[in-house]
């Protein structure tokens, strides 16, 4: 069972919310927050597994209770799917550098917006069309690039699999691509985020384009 807190000022928006998610089997919402700071607490209370949030909310912004839920160690294995209205180059950095897994504009179909918790749930991230290279390329500063001891250190295969990542495939599709087992293709990923030292996958893909691997 996936578990899933809504966090988004409008009543309405989370009620529409609330009944795709109550109504997909493997899925349940476990509680709602109205504002960054009650995502904050319902967080670390109820540790979702995922959290649809919004960023225009009162006081605390979804940006800042994402930063703040990937820095709680008590709650930092859930993972945030960053929804919003507001699809802009700013909000894309603000929020991939917060510590969100993924981005979707609120106008996603539904059952693309069921295959993004799932993927999310799985340990993958996602990105929209919006956040795209050029976003990435353009908004991110060189401070945070890896260091070149970090690129070295990966196998050839491992530089191909990073390639891979970075042009949006799961798990699965590397798998099929490189005509290995889906637990290879996890395996390798794994490696790669910890030696480039990336928090997760949407970081590894901010790296390939630092890097020039792409």
């Amino acid at each position: 069972m996936i578990r899933v807190l809504l966090a988004d000022d409008q009543a309405l928006v989370r009620g529409a919310f609330a009944l795709l998610v109550n109504s997909t089997d493997g899925m349940q919402v476990v509680g709602e927050a109205g504002t960054g700071d009650e995502a904050v607490t319902l967080t670390r209370d109820l540790r979702p597994d995922v959290i649809l949030m919004d960023i225009r909310m009162p006081r605390t912004d979804g940006i800042e209770a994402t930063r703040q839920i990937v820095a709680d160690g008590g709650s930092s294995d859930s993972k945030v799917l960053i929804l919003t209205t507001f699809e802009t180059d700013a909000n894309v950095l603000r929020g991939l550098r917060a510590g969100a897994c993924g981005f979707l504009p609120k106008d996603t179909r539904p059952d693309a917006l069921l295959d993004a918790i799932r993927t999310i749930a799985a340990g993958e991230a996602l990105l929209s069309p919006g956040a795209t290279k050029a976003v990435i390329t353009r908004a991110l500063s060189r401070p945070d690039a890896p260091t070149p001891e970090r690129l070295a250190s990966l196998t050839a295969r491992e530089h191909e699999v990073l390639r891979l990542v970075a042009a949006g495939l799961s798990n699965q599709e590397i798998a099929d691509e490189l005509v290995v087992s889906p637990l290879t293709a996890k395996t390798h990923v794994g490696r790669i985020l910890a030696k480039m030292g990336a928090r997760d996958r949407v970081h590894l893909v901010i790296a390939a384009y630092e890097a020039g691997l792409l």
